[in-house]
Protein backbone atom coordinates (compact mmCIF):
# COMPACT_ATOMS: atom_id res chain seq x y z
CA UNK A 1 0.00 0.00 0.00
CA UNK A 2 1.60 3.28 -1.10
CA UNK A 3 1.89 6.04 1.50
CA UNK A 4 1.46 9.71 0.60
CA UNK A 5 3.61 12.54 1.99
CA UNK A 6 4.10 16.25 1.47
CA UNK A 7 7.85 15.65 1.58
CA UNK A 8 10.16 12.65 1.43
CA UNK A 9 13.85 13.18 2.17
CA UNK A 10 16.46 10.77 0.85
CA UNK A 11 19.14 10.73 3.52
CA UNK A 12 18.94 11.24 7.27
CA UNK A 13 22.24 13.02 7.81
CA UNK A 14 22.57 16.49 9.30
CA UNK A 15 21.04 18.20 6.28
CA UNK A 16 18.25 15.66 5.90
CA UNK A 17 17.08 15.41 9.48
CA UNK A 18 17.25 19.19 10.05
CA UNK A 19 15.16 19.68 6.89
CA UNK A 20 12.68 17.13 8.22
CA UNK A 21 12.35 18.93 11.55
CA UNK A 22 11.74 22.26 9.81
CA UNK A 23 9.17 20.62 7.52
CA UNK A 24 7.39 19.17 10.55
CA UNK A 25 7.33 22.61 12.19
CA UNK A 26 5.67 23.97 9.05
CA UNK A 27 2.98 21.29 9.11
CA UNK A 28 4.27 19.13 6.26
CA UNK A 29 3.72 15.39 6.50
CA UNK A 30 7.31 14.20 6.23
CA UNK A 31 9.31 10.99 5.88
CA UNK A 32 13.03 10.25 5.81
CA UNK A 33 14.61 7.32 3.98
CA UNK A 34 17.99 6.41 5.47
CA UNK A 35 20.04 3.36 4.48
CA UNK A 36 22.30 3.54 7.55
CA UNK A 37 21.76 5.38 10.81
CA UNK A 38 20.10 8.74 11.39
CA UNK A 39 22.75 11.42 11.75
CA UNK A 40 24.63 10.27 8.66
CA UNK A 41 28.31 10.85 7.99
CA UNK A 42 28.68 13.78 10.39
CA UNK A 43 27.46 11.86 13.42
CA UNK A 44 28.80 8.40 12.65
CA UNK A 45 31.83 8.81 10.34
CA UNK A 46 32.86 12.46 10.42
CA UNK A 47 32.44 15.52 12.62
CA UNK A 48 31.55 13.91 15.93
CA UNK A 49 33.78 10.79 16.06
CA UNK A 50 36.82 12.64 14.74
CA UNK A 51 36.39 15.46 17.26
CA UNK A 52 35.98 12.92 20.07
CA UNK A 53 39.32 11.37 19.08
CA UNK A 54 40.91 14.81 18.75
CA UNK A 55 39.79 15.66 22.27
CA UNK A 56 41.34 12.49 23.69
CA UNK A 57 44.55 13.26 21.80
CA UNK A 58 44.54 16.80 23.19
CA UNK A 59 44.10 15.54 26.76
CA UNK A 60 46.96 13.07 26.29
CA UNK A 61 49.26 15.74 24.84
CA UNK A 62 48.40 18.10 27.71
CA UNK A 63 48.95 15.38 30.31
CA UNK A 64 52.40 14.64 28.89
CA UNK A 65 53.45 18.23 29.58
CA UNK A 66 51.51 18.62 32.82
CA UNK A 67 54.71 19.46 34.72
CA UNK A 68 54.62 22.86 32.93
CA UNK A 69 51.48 23.55 34.96
CA UNK A 70 53.03 22.30 38.18
CA UNK A 71 51.17 18.98 38.03
CA UNK A 72 53.38 15.90 38.32
CA UNK A 73 51.65 12.88 36.79
CA UNK A 74 54.44 10.41 36.13
CA UNK A 75 54.15 8.14 33.10
CA UNK A 76 51.11 8.82 30.96
CA UNK A 77 49.83 6.32 28.41
CA UNK A 78 46.93 5.86 26.00
CA UNK A 79 44.33 3.10 26.31
CA UNK A 80 43.08 3.34 22.73
CA UNK A 81 40.28 0.90 23.40
CA UNK A 82 38.86 3.31 25.97
CA UNK A 83 39.38 6.22 23.59
CA UNK A 84 37.21 4.42 21.03
CA UNK A 85 34.72 3.42 23.71
CA UNK A 86 34.27 7.08 24.72
CA UNK A 87 33.84 8.08 21.07
CA UNK A 88 31.17 5.43 20.54
CA UNK A 89 29.32 6.43 23.71
CA UNK A 90 29.09 10.04 22.48
CA UNK A 91 27.82 8.88 19.09
CA UNK A 92 25.20 6.62 20.68
CA UNK A 93 23.94 9.41 22.92
CA UNK A 94 23.58 11.84 20.03
CA UNK A 95 22.01 9.17 17.81
CA UNK A 96 19.32 8.56 20.41
CA UNK A 97 18.74 12.30 20.51
CA UNK A 98 18.12 12.45 16.76
CA UNK A 99 15.76 9.46 16.96
CA UNK A 100 13.83 11.28 19.70
CA UNK A 101 13.57 14.40 17.53
CA UNK A 102 12.04 12.32 14.73
CA UNK A 103 9.41 10.88 17.07
CA UNK A 104 8.74 14.30 18.55
CA UNK A 105 8.16 15.76 15.08
CA UNK A 106 6.01 12.77 13.99
CA UNK A 107 8.47 12.18 11.13
CA UNK A 108 8.33 8.69 9.64
CA UNK A 109 11.70 7.00 9.18
CA UNK A 110 12.17 4.22 6.62
CA UNK A 111 15.39 2.26 7.05
CA UNK A 112 16.50 1.23 3.61
CA UNK A 113 17.67 2.40 0.19
CA UNK A 114 15.34 4.83 -1.55
CA UNK A 115 15.15 5.16 -5.33
CA UNK A 116 13.26 7.74 -7.35
CA UNK A 117 10.95 6.17 -9.92
CA UNK A 118 9.90 7.73 -13.19
CA UNK A 119 6.33 8.77 -14.04
CA UNK A 120 3.92 6.03 -12.98
CA UNK A 121 0.33 5.26 -12.08
CA UNK A 122 0.99 7.04 -8.83
CA UNK A 123 2.34 10.28 -10.29
CA UNK A 124 2.65 11.88 -13.75
CA UNK A 125 6.07 13.19 -12.68
CA UNK A 126 9.17 11.38 -11.44
CA UNK A 127 9.35 11.35 -7.67
CA UNK A 128 7.60 8.26 -6.33
CA UNK A 129 10.10 6.59 -3.98
CA UNK A 130 10.63 2.86 -3.80
CA UNK A 131 12.34 1.85 -0.56
CA UNK A 132 14.28 -1.40 -0.43
CA UNK A 133 13.94 -2.09 3.28
CA UNK A 134 16.98 -3.13 5.32
CA UNK A 135 14.94 -5.78 7.16
CA UNK A 136 14.23 -7.64 3.93
CA UNK A 137 10.51 -6.94 3.94
CA UNK A 138 8.61 -5.99 0.81
CA UNK A 139 9.57 -2.65 -0.76
CA UNK A 140 7.69 0.37 0.56
CA UNK A 141 6.19 2.80 -1.97
CA UNK A 142 6.15 6.47 -0.94
CA UNK A 143 4.26 9.08 -2.98
CA UNK A 144 5.58 12.55 -2.12
CA UNK A 145 4.51 15.93 -3.43
CA UNK A 146 8.14 17.00 -3.00
CA UNK A 147 11.50 15.27 -2.58
CA UNK A 148 14.77 16.46 -1.06
CA UNK A 149 17.89 14.53 -2.01
CA UNK A 150 20.34 14.67 0.91
CA UNK A 151 22.40 11.55 0.26
CA UNK A 152 25.72 13.13 1.25
CA UNK A 153 29.18 12.04 0.18
CA UNK A 154 31.92 9.51 0.80
CA UNK A 155 35.73 9.71 0.84
CA UNK A 156 37.43 9.93 -2.54
CA UNK A 157 40.56 8.00 -3.31
CA UNK A 158 43.22 8.10 -6.01
CA UNK A 159 43.47 5.53 -8.82
CA UNK A 160 45.88 2.87 -7.63
CA UNK A 161 45.37 3.63 -3.94
CA UNK A 162 42.52 1.24 -3.34
CA UNK A 163 41.19 1.21 0.20
CA UNK A 164 41.85 -2.20 1.81
CA UNK A 165 41.24 -1.27 5.46
CA UNK A 166 44.53 -2.85 6.51
CA UNK A 167 47.33 -0.83 4.94
CA UNK A 168 45.39 1.78 2.95
CA UNK A 169 42.59 3.63 4.72
CA UNK A 170 40.16 6.46 4.23
CA UNK A 171 38.89 8.41 7.24
CA UNK A 172 36.03 5.88 7.51
CA UNK A 173 38.43 3.02 8.26
CA UNK A 174 40.75 5.17 10.37
CA UNK A 175 37.89 5.95 12.75
CA UNK A 176 37.54 2.23 13.46
CA UNK A 177 41.22 1.54 14.26
CA UNK A 178 41.60 -0.88 17.13
CA UNK A 179 45.17 0.18 17.80
CA UNK A 180 47.34 3.14 16.92
CA UNK A 181 49.96 2.58 14.21
CA UNK A 182 53.56 3.52 14.96
CA UNK A 183 53.73 5.60 11.78
CA UNK A 184 51.44 6.82 9.02
CA UNK A 185 51.60 8.58 5.65
CA UNK A 186 48.70 10.95 5.02
CA UNK A 187 48.06 11.72 1.36
CA UNK A 188 46.41 15.14 1.35
CA UNK A 189 47.07 18.17 3.54
CA UNK A 190 43.61 19.68 3.43
CA UNK A 191 41.22 20.06 6.35
CA UNK A 192 40.67 16.36 7.07
CA UNK A 193 44.29 15.41 6.47
CA UNK A 194 45.58 18.08 8.85
CA UNK A 195 43.09 17.14 11.56
CA UNK A 196 44.25 13.52 11.36
CA UNK A 197 47.92 14.56 11.28
CA UNK A 198 47.43 16.67 14.41
CA UNK A 199 45.46 13.99 16.26
CA UNK A 200 47.79 11.09 15.47
CA UNK A 201 50.88 13.14 16.25
CA UNK A 202 49.41 14.02 19.64
CA UNK A 203 48.84 10.29 20.22
CA UNK A 204 52.55 9.69 19.54
CA UNK A 205 52.32 8.43 15.96
CA UNK A 206 55.09 9.40 13.51
CA UNK A 207 53.26 11.37 10.79
CA UNK A 208 54.20 12.33 7.23
CA UNK A 209 51.84 14.51 5.16
CA UNK A 210 52.14 14.55 1.36
CA UNK A 211 50.30 17.54 -0.14
CA UNK A 212 50.05 18.14 -3.90
CA UNK A 213 49.67 21.93 -3.57
CA UNK A 214 52.52 24.22 -2.58
CA UNK A 215 51.07 24.63 0.93
CA UNK A 216 48.89 22.73 3.38
CA UNK A 217 45.25 23.77 3.94
CA UNK A 218 45.46 25.60 0.60
CA UNK A 219 41.91 26.99 0.80
CA UNK A 220 42.86 29.07 3.86
CA UNK A 221 44.65 32.41 3.99
CA UNK A 222 48.34 32.12 3.09
CA UNK A 223 49.50 33.37 6.49
CA UNK A 224 47.32 30.78 8.25
CA UNK A 225 48.81 27.99 6.11
CA UNK A 226 52.34 29.23 6.78
CA UNK A 227 51.76 29.36 10.55
CA UNK A 228 50.15 25.91 10.61
CA UNK A 229 53.05 24.42 8.69
CA UNK A 230 55.56 26.06 11.05
CA UNK A 231 53.78 24.76 14.14
CA UNK A 232 53.35 21.25 12.73
CA UNK A 233 57.02 21.03 11.86
CA UNK A 234 57.77 22.22 15.38
CA UNK A 235 55.81 19.16 16.57
CA UNK A 236 57.99 16.91 14.35
CA UNK A 237 55.23 16.29 11.80
CA UNK A 238 56.91 15.76 8.42
CA UNK A 239 55.18 18.09 5.95
CA UNK A 240 56.00 17.62 2.27
CA UNK A 241 54.33 20.09 -0.12
CA UNK A 242 54.38 20.14 -3.94
CA UNK A 243 54.32 16.35 -3.69
CA UNK A 244 52.81 14.36 -6.56
CA UNK A 245 52.12 10.89 -5.17
CA UNK A 246 52.94 8.05 -7.59
CA UNK A 247 50.39 5.28 -6.87
CA UNK A 248 52.17 2.84 -9.20
CA UNK A 249 55.10 2.77 -6.75
CA UNK A 250 52.95 1.53 -3.87
CA UNK A 251 54.32 -1.54 -2.07
CA UNK A 252 52.44 -3.26 0.77
CA UNK A 253 54.58 -5.61 2.85
CA UNK A 254 54.35 -5.37 6.64
CA UNK A 255 53.67 -1.69 6.08
CA UNK A 256 53.53 0.61 3.07
CA UNK A 257 56.09 2.29 0.88
CA UNK A 258 55.23 4.85 -1.77
CA UNK A 259 57.12 7.39 -3.79
CA UNK A 260 56.24 10.96 -4.67
CA UNK A 261 57.69 13.45 -7.10
CA UNK A 262 58.76 16.45 -5.05
CA UNK A 263 60.01 19.51 -6.91
CA UNK A 264 61.54 17.47 -9.72
CA UNK A 265 63.00 14.58 -7.74
CA UNK A 266 61.40 11.28 -6.69
CA UNK A 267 61.46 10.41 -2.99
CA UNK A 268 60.28 7.27 -1.21
CA UNK A 269 58.25 7.33 2.01
CA UNK A 270 57.58 4.40 4.35
CA UNK A 271 55.14 3.89 7.21
CA UNK A 272 52.97 1.27 8.89
CA UNK A 273 49.77 2.61 7.30
CA UNK A 274 48.62 5.11 4.68
CA UNK A 275 45.59 7.39 4.98
CA UNK A 276 44.08 8.81 1.79
CA UNK A 277 42.55 12.23 2.43
CA UNK A 278 41.90 13.85 -0.95
CA UNK A 279 38.34 15.09 -0.62
CA UNK A 280 34.88 13.59 -0.94
CA UNK A 281 32.59 12.53 -3.78
CA UNK A 282 28.82 12.82 -3.94
CA UNK A 283 26.53 9.82 -3.39
CA UNK A 284 24.46 10.08 -6.57
CA UNK A 285 24.51 6.46 -7.72
CA UNK A 286 21.60 4.06 -7.30
CA UNK A 287 19.00 6.63 -6.23
CA UNK A 288 17.11 6.79 -9.52
CA UNK A 289 18.46 10.03 -10.98
CA UNK A 290 18.37 8.39 -14.42
CA UNK A 291 14.56 8.37 -14.11
CA UNK A 292 14.57 12.17 -13.89
CA UNK A 293 15.78 15.22 -15.81
CA UNK A 294 18.12 16.14 -12.94
CA UNK A 295 21.47 17.47 -14.16
CA UNK A 296 24.86 16.34 -12.87
CA UNK A 297 28.00 18.44 -13.32
CA UNK A 298 31.44 17.28 -12.16
CA UNK A 299 29.75 14.57 -10.12
CA UNK A 300 27.38 16.89 -8.24
CA UNK A 301 23.66 17.62 -8.60
CA UNK A 302 22.89 21.03 -10.12
CA UNK A 303 20.40 23.23 -8.23
CA UNK A 304 19.21 26.82 -8.20
CA UNK A 305 19.50 29.23 -5.24
CA UNK A 306 16.59 27.58 -3.41
CA UNK A 307 18.04 24.12 -4.15
CA UNK A 308 15.53 23.01 -6.76
CA UNK A 309 16.85 20.66 -9.40
CA UNK A 310 15.68 20.68 -13.02
CA UNK A 311 12.67 18.74 -11.67
CA UNK A 312 11.07 21.62 -9.77
CA UNK A 313 9.47 19.37 -7.12
CA UNK A 314 12.80 17.62 -6.41
CA UNK A 315 15.39 19.51 -4.37
CA UNK A 316 18.97 18.61 -3.39
CA UNK A 317 21.10 19.82 -0.47
CA UNK A 318 24.40 19.19 1.29
CA UNK A 319 27.48 17.38 0.03
CA UNK A 320 25.60 15.92 -2.93
CA UNK A 321 25.48 19.40 -4.56
CA UNK A 322 29.16 20.22 -3.88
CA UNK A 323 30.28 23.64 -2.73
CA UNK A 324 31.12 23.93 0.96
CA UNK A 325 30.77 20.35 2.19
CA UNK A 326 30.04 21.24 5.80
CA UNK A 327 27.31 19.96 8.13
CA UNK A 328 26.14 23.42 9.11
CA UNK A 329 25.88 24.40 5.44
CA UNK A 330 23.76 21.33 4.66
CA UNK A 331 21.44 22.20 7.55
CA UNK A 332 20.85 25.74 6.29
CA UNK A 333 20.41 24.56 2.72
CA UNK A 334 17.78 22.10 3.96
CA UNK A 335 15.90 24.81 5.85
CA UNK A 336 15.86 27.08 2.78
CA UNK A 337 14.61 24.24 0.58
CA UNK A 338 11.82 23.33 3.00
CA UNK A 339 10.74 26.93 3.46
CA UNK A 340 10.54 27.31 -0.31
CA UNK A 341 8.41 24.15 -0.52
CA UNK A 342 6.11 25.58 2.16
CA UNK A 343 5.92 28.95 0.36
CA UNK A 344 7.65 30.69 3.26
CA UNK A 345 9.81 33.75 2.67
CA UNK A 346 13.43 32.68 2.13
CA UNK A 347 16.75 34.39 1.54
CA UNK A 348 19.56 32.89 -0.58
CA UNK A 349 22.47 31.46 1.38
CA UNK A 350 25.53 33.73 1.21
CA UNK A 351 28.39 31.25 1.22
CA UNK A 352 30.90 34.05 1.89
CA UNK A 353 29.34 34.36 5.36
CA UNK A 354 29.78 30.69 6.28
CA UNK A 355 32.27 30.07 9.08
CA UNK A 356 34.82 27.31 8.44
CA UNK A 357 36.70 25.38 11.12
CA UNK A 358 39.66 23.03 11.39
CA UNK A 359 39.86 21.18 14.72
CA UNK A 360 43.59 20.52 14.73
CA UNK A 361 46.07 21.70 17.34
CA UNK A 362 46.21 24.64 16.99
CA UNK A 363 42.70 25.18 15.70
CA UNK A 364 41.87 27.24 12.61
CA UNK A 365 38.69 29.15 11.86
CA UNK A 366 37.73 31.65 9.19
CA UNK A 367 34.85 33.52 7.60
CA UNK A 368 34.83 35.59 4.43
CA UNK A 369 37.61 35.78 1.86
CA UNK A 370 41.39 35.61 2.18
CA UNK A 371 43.76 38.54 1.70
CA UNK A 372 44.81 37.23 -1.74
CA UNK A 373 41.20 36.76 -2.81
CA UNK A 374 40.38 40.29 -1.68
CA UNK A 375 43.20 41.72 -3.77
CA UNK A 376 42.24 39.57 -6.75
CA UNK A 377 38.69 40.93 -6.42
CA UNK A 378 40.04 44.46 -6.76
CA UNK A 379 39.87 45.55 -3.12
CA UNK A 380 42.46 47.86 -1.64
CA UNK A 381 42.89 46.16 1.71
CA UNK A 382 43.99 47.05 5.20
CA UNK A 383 44.90 44.26 7.61
CA UNK A 384 44.94 43.98 11.38
CA UNK A 385 46.79 41.10 13.08
CA UNK A 386 47.14 40.30 16.74
CA UNK A 387 49.14 37.49 18.32
CA UNK A 388 47.83 35.28 21.09
CA UNK A 389 51.22 35.73 22.79
CA UNK A 390 49.97 39.08 24.08
CA UNK A 391 46.74 37.57 25.44
CA UNK A 392 46.82 36.68 29.13
CA UNK A 393 44.24 33.87 28.87
CA UNK A 394 46.30 32.17 26.13
CA UNK A 395 49.36 32.21 28.37
CA UNK A 396 47.26 30.81 31.23
CA UNK A 397 46.10 28.01 28.94
CA UNK A 398 49.67 27.34 27.88
CA UNK A 399 48.66 27.74 24.23
CA UNK A 400 49.92 31.07 22.95
CA UNK A 401 50.83 30.26 19.35
CA UNK A 402 48.80 31.79 16.54
CA UNK A 403 46.98 35.01 15.77
CA UNK A 404 43.77 36.70 14.64
CA UNK A 405 43.78 38.44 11.26
CA UNK A 406 41.08 40.83 10.05
CA UNK A 407 40.97 41.99 6.43
CA UNK A 408 38.98 45.13 5.60
CA UNK A 409 38.37 47.30 2.56
CA UNK A 410 40.44 50.47 2.91
CA UNK A 411 37.84 52.63 1.14
CA UNK A 412 34.55 51.35 2.61
CA UNK A 413 35.87 49.89 5.90
CA UNK A 414 33.81 46.74 5.20
CA UNK A 415 35.16 43.56 6.79
CA UNK A 416 36.10 41.16 4.00
CA UNK A 417 37.44 38.25 6.01
CA UNK A 418 38.47 37.13 9.48
CA UNK A 419 41.04 34.36 9.92
CA UNK A 420 42.26 32.81 13.16
CA UNK A 421 44.77 30.19 14.19
CA UNK A 422 45.27 29.41 17.85
CA UNK A 423 43.60 28.06 20.98
CA UNK A 424 39.83 27.45 20.81
CA UNK A 425 39.35 29.70 17.78
CA UNK A 426 36.57 27.44 16.44
CA UNK A 427 34.51 28.61 19.42
CA UNK A 428 35.31 32.25 18.68
CA UNK A 429 34.59 32.57 14.95
CA UNK A 430 30.85 33.14 15.37
CA UNK A 431 31.50 36.68 16.64
CA UNK A 432 33.23 37.45 13.36
CA UNK A 433 30.46 35.71 11.42
CA UNK A 434 27.81 37.81 13.13
CA UNK A 435 29.83 40.97 12.49
CA UNK A 436 29.89 40.20 8.77
CA UNK A 437 26.18 39.34 8.65
CA UNK A 438 25.45 42.71 10.27
CA UNK A 439 27.89 44.56 7.97
CA UNK A 440 29.96 45.66 10.94
CA UNK A 441 33.20 47.56 10.48
CA UNK A 442 36.38 46.94 12.51
CA UNK A 443 35.61 49.98 14.71
CA UNK A 444 32.39 48.30 15.91
CA UNK A 445 34.17 45.06 16.82
CA UNK A 446 36.92 47.04 18.55
CA UNK A 447 34.39 48.95 20.62
CA UNK A 448 32.55 45.81 21.67
CA UNK A 449 33.93 45.32 25.17
CA UNK A 450 35.69 41.95 25.27
CA UNK A 451 35.95 40.70 28.86
CA UNK A 452 39.37 40.23 30.41
CA UNK A 453 40.97 37.78 30.61
CA UNK A 454 39.52 35.92 27.62
CA UNK A 455 40.85 34.63 24.32
CA UNK A 456 38.27 36.81 22.55
CA UNK A 457 40.34 39.88 23.42
CA UNK A 458 42.50 38.94 20.43
CA UNK A 459 39.56 39.70 18.13
CA UNK A 460 39.06 43.15 19.64
CA UNK A 461 42.78 43.91 19.43
CA UNK A 462 42.99 42.70 15.80
CA UNK A 463 40.06 44.97 14.97
CA UNK A 464 41.93 47.92 16.55
CA UNK A 465 45.07 46.88 14.66
CA UNK A 466 43.27 47.32 11.33
CA UNK A 467 43.66 51.08 11.88
CA UNK A 468 46.95 50.83 13.78
CA UNK A 469 45.35 51.31 17.20
CA UNK A 470 46.01 48.00 18.98
CA UNK A 471 46.54 48.60 22.68
CA UNK A 472 48.73 45.63 23.57
CA UNK A 473 50.38 45.10 20.20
Amino acid sequence: MAQEYDLVILGGGTGGYVAAIRASQLGLKTAIVEKGKLGGTCLHKGCIPSKALLRSAEVFATAKRSDEFGVITGDVSVNFGKVQERKNKIIDQLHKGVQHLMKQGKIDVFEGIGRILGPSIFSPMPGTISVEMNNGSENEMLIPKNVIIATGSRPRTLPGLDIDGEYIMSSDEALQLEALPSSIIIVGGGVIGIEWASMLSDFGVEVTVLEYADRIIPTEDHEISKEMQRLMKKRKINIITSAKVLPETLVKDNGVAISAEVKGSVKEFKAEKLLVSVGRQANTEGIGLDNTEIQIEKGFIVTNEVFQTKESHIYAIGDVIGGLQLAHVASHEGIIAVEHIAAEKTSPLNYDLVSRCIYSSPEVSSVGITENQAKENGHKVKVGKFSFRAIGKALVFGEADGFVKIIADEETDDILGVHMIGPHVTDMISEAGLAMVLDAVPWEIAHTIHPHPTLSEAIGEAALAVDGKAIHG
